[in-house]
């Protein structure tokens, strides 16, 4: 009988409250929303582009150590501070993934955790 697997790379930010970066069960993984914050500093940057960006990188890393990677990704969540930022995520976005399109929803939030903290993302991928 298969078992889910917690997935708690050193390369990702710790969680800010009880809860895994990511849960792998057979060949799907669950990625938690993940800010912007970046992994050794605990530093959060400026911007929706650089916060954008931030996000997919944290995922990158937590997918990697999960044996997979973006290009695996079937579905994204994005929590935005504010929709007027929306263009400028979604082109952060389009450039991180290329020509892969996973499926998608976008919602404005009121707030998410974390001083500064513009936007939020989270995924499931599957592992080739």
């Amino acid at each position: 009988m298969p078992d889910h697997r917690l997935i708690s790379p050193a390369a990702a930010p710790t969680p800010l409250g009880p809860y895994s970066p990511a849960v792998g069960f057979e060949r799907l993984i669950f990625v938690s929303g993940q800010g912007a914050r970046e992994p050794i500093s605990g530093s959060m940057p400026e911007g929706i582009d650089a916060q954008t960006e931030g996000c997919l990188r944290n995922i990158e890393a937590i997918l990697r150590a999960a044996g997979s990677d973006l290009q695996h990704v079937l579905r994204c969540g994005v929590f935005l501070i504010d929709m007027r930022e929306f263009a400028a995520m979604n082109a952060v976005y389009a450039r991180m993934f290329g020509a892969h399109r996973p499926a998608r929803t976008t919602v404005q939030a009121a707030a998410l955790p974390g001083d500064g903290l513009r936007v939020e993302i989270d995924c499931i991928a599957y592992k080739p």
